[in-house]
């Protein structure tokens, strides 16, 4: 019997040892809240949120599947205007900076080269959306939305913990369910599709209420309810980290604010408070209250483009020199992998 129970013994540490040590068994994603920028984030300044996959990768912008090694994963969000589909997903570097190669993402852009990257990757390997997506202006969003978004404004990322079985079964939801536009600013945004993922993974935690945001979900709400769980579970791991405007396209992006942070800080208080004040007061109080509540850290971790492993990798602080440069779905073009240029009528 002590022979027995020694062998049992030994069994359970080797078994531990082995999950300890194998990194397939995680797996990670991360809240992406985005600053807005520009004259409509001027109007609204509550930012865009999507959700970064480290092992979640796109067989087009409308299909999902496990990535490869070597792969970085792909960024997945509601938007509006990209043919009808209610979500798209893209690879993280072409995402970010417009190009498959890391080594080739500029540190200082114009004009002209942004846009000379985002159609060059556009014609390359966007074409499973169809040739008349719009590419978007000052007003409504389009293609453009998708590929160079670091050229665009700041980007803080909230990484946390998933299993790989999380993740498979999201493909098959994703991939298995409806993908109509349902875009809506007020109840069916970016941030309500975020809001329904994160339940996928932190089921009944991220919820509608009034307060904040007056019944809408915005990203920094989003990003608020996510730190508060981490406290709480310190299992999820959450790490915030910066991904910078790349200077030279637009001015810095503004901080994001939720709601009740826009009225009060901008001319809109002004109309509030003489057609209610009382609303007016509960929205001022709710700013006091929630709408500061500090989401960065005082010196989060900066991520340069040839330096994404602390977001990409499942044990961030070991750098993979080579795995950052391996990026756009190993290389979408080549061989039998699938490429972001197939038909999407192969794949519905």
């Amino acid at each position: 019997m002590p022979l027995l129970c020694s062998r049992t013994m030994a069994f359970c540490m080797m078994l531990l040892a082995t999950l300890a040590c194998c990194p397939a068994c995680m797996s990670q994603a991360a809240l992406l809240m985005e600053e807005p920028y520009g004259f409509f984030g001027a109007l609204n300044p509550t930012g865009h949120t999507a959700i970064y996959f480290a092992r979640i990768c796109a067989a087009t912008p409308v299909k999902l599947r496990r990535c490869e090694p070597g792969e970085l994963g792909s960024v997945i969000a509601r938007y509006q205007g990209i043919a009808g589909y209610d979500w798209v997903a893209m690879p993280l570097v072409p995402y970010l900076y417009s190009v498959e190669d890391v080594a080739e993402a500029p540190d200082h852009v114009d004009r002209e080269t942004v846009l000379r990257l985002r159609n060059h990757y556009h014609e390359e390997h966007m074409g499973a959306l169809g040739a008349d997506v719009f590419a978007g202006n000052i007003v409504h969003g389009g293609w453009t939305q998708l590929v160079g978004v670091a050229y665009e404004r700041r980007i803080y990322a909230f990484r946390f913990n998933t299993t790989e079985a999380q993740d498979d079964e999201l493909i098959q939801r994703l991939n298995g369910g409806e993908n109509d536009s349902e875009f809506g600013l007020i109840y069916h945004n970016c941030a309500d599709f975020a809001r329904d993922i994160m339940n996928f993974y932190f089921p009944r935690t991220f919820r509608r209420t009034f307060f904040p945001d007056a019944g809408m979900t915005t990203p920094r709400q989003i990003a608020y309810k996510l730190v508060r769980y981490a406290k709480k579970h310190p299992e999820s791991e959450l790490t915030v980290l910066e991904i910078p405007q790349v200077p030279g396209y637009r001015r810095q992006s503004h901080s994001t604010k939720s709601v009740s942070a826009a009225l009060v800080t901008t001319g809109y208080a002004v109309p509030l408070a003489l057609m209610n004040p009382y609303l007016a007061g509960a929205i001022f109080v709710d700013y006091l209250v929630r709408g500061r509540y500090p989401l960065i850290p005082e010196h989060p971790i900066v991520l340069a483009p040839q330096r994404l492993s602390a977001l990409t990798s499942i044990h961030p602080g070991i750098e993979d020199s080579n795995s950052s440069s391996l990026q756009a779905g190993a290389d979408l073009t080549s061989g039998s992998k699938p490429s972001l240029k197939e038909s999407v009528g192969d794949h519905e």
